[in-house]
């Protein structure tokens, strides 16, 4: 029997030069880019992409195979459900690019796709597989495509808290 001398590449490419805080977990597969910084208390989920130059905050959980280009700026406290696709080229291929902004304690549901240059308000929610255009104002429940506002986030909150509720 011989023996082959086999080399196991990393399951994760994280960038030397990014930043990642304390108590921070990146599932299998996944890719950090350059000159990314990641505060604590995050978990990035499997064959997600966080591009270079991403800031994202801390207490903040992205399910996998999300996709966040550069100049992306997530708050802290944002959840980003599974497949969701951040854009940051409005007219592609444009020579110019503009990242998305997401507020502190946004929610945001899994394959929504986010057009450049648009903010996310504070403690807003994304109903799943919206496709967000403009700017999403704080504390209001979006969804649709185009997303549209549905109802206030008090709402979400108190619909979320019945559910919880239930037997």
């Amino acid at each position: 029997m011989s023996k082959k001398n086999h080399e196991i590449p990393p399951i994760n490419f994280v960038s030397p030069n990014a930043s990642i805080g304390n108590n921070v977990k990146i599932w299998h597969f996944a890719y950090i880019g350059n000159d990314t910084v990641i505060g604590n208390n995050v978990m990035i989920g499997s064959l997600t992409h966080v591009d270079y130059g991403v800031k994202i905050g801390n207490n903040c959980r992205i399910e996998g195979s999300v996709y966040i280009p550069p100049l992306t700026v997530i708050g802290n406290n944002v959840f980003i459900g599974p497949g969701t696709t951040f854009t940051n080229d409005p007219y592609p291929m444009s020579k110019k690019m503009v990242g998305v902004i997401v507020e502190d304690g946004a929610i945001i549901g899994g394959r929504s796709v986010i057009k450049a240059g648009i903010t996310i308000g504070r403690n807003s929610v994304i109903a799943m597989a919206s496709v967000l255009t403009k700017d999403v104002p704080p504390n209001v429940v979006v969804m649709g495509h185009p997303a549209q506002i549905k109802y206030d986030r008090s709402h979400y909150d108190q619909k979320k808290n019945n559910w919880e509720s239930m037997n």
